[in-house]
């Protein structure tokens, strides 16, 4: 393929532009169609626990926090996140709340985060159904505290924050970002198209591609004539002579 100026590469754009306008209004016709019949609404619900230091009282009373508490609650978080989407925790929660859904499904729509340098860790869940998700992440907060901290750690150092609430909007769906993928994406075949087609394309359309090719300058050129049409009318005039 030859090289291309930015001139010639504008023009030979304008010159296919109804093509890549096409092409580019097909795939936004698809990303359309896509984004609002095919993508499954999800929505996403969160609580927030906090992991309590435990105080130590000295001889005068006074409640004190020593490194050894904030260094062992800082290894606990990490662990506690494990533990949230343990099989004991899972399964409890789908006979607490007599759902009809796969163990393994609600595992992998449980997500345990520990933000860094905090005591603080939050628990997410997706599901299709708002109203659920809201009720198997708080269902998941009870269950752990109640059958993982005080059963098997036997303390209470754990606390809900903030309880999941019943979210509105879908965390999944986003018809203008959708949308805008699918147009950048047909803009981008529909350019490659063009080029494919000019790299293709050997025929000469012009003196300038002339001397391209052979390295000679043109010094005349001779115009189009309708000679055959002329000698047809000249025809047809003198057999109705």
């Amino acid at each position: 393929m030859e090289e291309l100026d930015l001139k010639e590469l504008l023009e030979m754009f304008w010159e296919k532009k109804l093509q890549i306008i096409l092409i580019t209004a097909i795939f936004i016709t698809i990303g359309v169609v896509y984004s609002l019949g095919f993508v499954v609404p999800k929505y996403q619900s969160t609580t927030t626990l906090l992991l309590a230091t435990n105080s130590s009282s000295d001889s005068t009373g006074t409640t004190s926090i020593t490194t050894t508490d904030i260094t062992v609650n800082s290894k606990l978080v990490s662990t506690y996140s494990d533990l949230v989407r343990s099989d004991k925790v899972i399964r409890q929660v789908i006979s607490n709340l007599a759902i009809d859904e796969d163990e393994e499904e609600i595992r992998n729509n449980v997500s345990v985060t520990a933000k860094a340098d905090t005591e603080i860790i939050e628990i997410k869940v997706k599901n299709e159904n708002p109203v659920l998700a809201a009720k198997i992440t708080n269902e998941i907060a009870k269950v752990f505290i109640d059958s993982i901290i005080k059963e098997y750690y036997g303390m209470e150092n754990v606390y809900v924050v903030d309880e999941a609430e019943i979210e509105t909007e879908p965390y999944n769906v986003n018809h203008i970002k959708d949308v805008a993928i699918f147009a950048f994406v047909g803009i981008v075949i529909a350019s490659m198209y063009v080029l494919i087609i000019n790299m293709l394309d050997t025929t000469i359309k012009s003196s300038e591609d002339i001397e391209k090719i052979t390295g000679f300058t043109v010094l005349a050129s001779i115009p189009i004539y309708e000679a055959i049409d002329d000698k047809n009318k000249r025809k047809r005039r003198g057999g109705r002579r």
